[in-house]
């Protein structure tokens, strides 16, 4: 009995040993100081930050912050969100204003029919049988009422290029012609196109087309036609640039030569007649040779006429090119 007492007090005396050290351990730890609480800065860098106890935590916190960030992954910073809205995908509104009229366009190369656009047109493309029956008027008239006379009792329609000068001293007559079919441009005063400057090309042009449209009412456009078929390169493109075709033939008649040339009316005849084809273009003229006076050209116009129908053609004007 004595024995086991005295086992029995250093027990109680080890286990009130460990007892007291377990407190002394919680005391301890309760009395540390708070560990730090990570959290994230505005550029999202992370820092620790403690409960300022001392002027000192402010330096402290800085160089926590520096540290944590350069060791933790999770302190990486996060993508940066613009402040700036992102652009609107709805299309703007139109303008309120009223629409503007476009300009009247005027005729050019780019609005020239196709068929007058290109090279100087001498054959109507067609295989029907018909011919383009064509007139120049320069500065004599002699033949021109003779020839309008036959042309309306036979019903058969031409084309008649004048100058201006032409247009300007016979307006009745170029009235007249406009009525058995069109009028074109053949410049002011018939010169050699080749040796004229740009601006007196576009003079020979407008002025011949106002002196037309002030006795016919019409536009001479798109058909013009060089004095003496006289023309380069350069003076095509600027007759085309000033809204112009250029139309040649296929057949002189030769009947401006006159006499004192070597034709007559037989000769003038039988020329034009030889070399009729679908699509054949004849050259005439309206005025008379200047050295004897002749009017072949008006003076052979019905058997003309009358030739072509008896071999089965028909008429047609320049306007078959459009």
């Amino acid at each position: 009995m004595r024995s086991n007492h005295r086992v029995g007090r250093p027990a109680a005396s080890g286990l009130l040993t460990s007892v007291v050290l377990l407190s002394s351990i919680l005391l301890a730890a309760c009395s540390s100081p708070p560990a730090a609480t990570p959290t994230r800065s505005p550029s999202g860098s992370t820092s620790s930050t403690t409960t300022p106890t001392t002027p000192s935590s402010t330096t402290t916190t800085t160089t926590a912050s520096s540290s944590t960030s350069s060791r933790s992954p999770s302190s990486s910073p996060s993508p940066t969100r613009s402040s700036t809205p992102p652009p609107h995908t709805t299309p703007p509104p139109r303008p309120t204003s009223p629409p503007t009229r476009p300009p009247t366009p005027t005729p050019s190369a780019s609005t020239l029919p196709r068929s007058l656009a290109g090279p100087v047109v001498t054959r109507i493309p067609t295989s029907h049988r018909v011919v383009a029956l064509t007139f120049d008027g320069g500065a004599g008239a002699q033949g021109a009422s003779k020839i309008l006379a036959v042309l309306g009792s036979k019903g058969v329609p031409a084309s008649f290029f004048v100058t201006g000068q032409f247009a300007s001293t016979n307006p009745g007559l170029t009235a007249a012609m406009a009525r058995r079919g069109p009028v074109g441009n053949h410049s002011w005063s018939h010169p050699h196109f080749p040796v004229l400057s740009a601006a007196e090309t576009t003079s020979q042009l407008t002025r011949t087309r106002s002196a037309i449209l002030a006795a016919t009412a019409r536009d001479p456009k798109p058909f013009f036609r060089f004095p003496y078929g006289d023309y380069d390169a350069r003076s095509l493109g600027r007759v085309h640039a000033a809204g112009y075709g250029a139309v040649g033939w296929t057949t002189d008649s030769l009947g401006w030569k006159g006499t004192s040339g070597g034709q007559s009316v037989d000769s003038v005849v039988d020329r034009v007649l030889r070399n009729r084809a679908p699509g054949q273009i004849v050259l005439m003229h309206v005025g008379a040779n200047p050295d004897d006076h002749t009017t072949l050209d008006a003076d052979a116009l019905a058997r003309i006429i009358a030739g072509y129908r008896a071999a089965g053609y028909g008429f047609v004007t320049l306007e078959a090119l459009r």
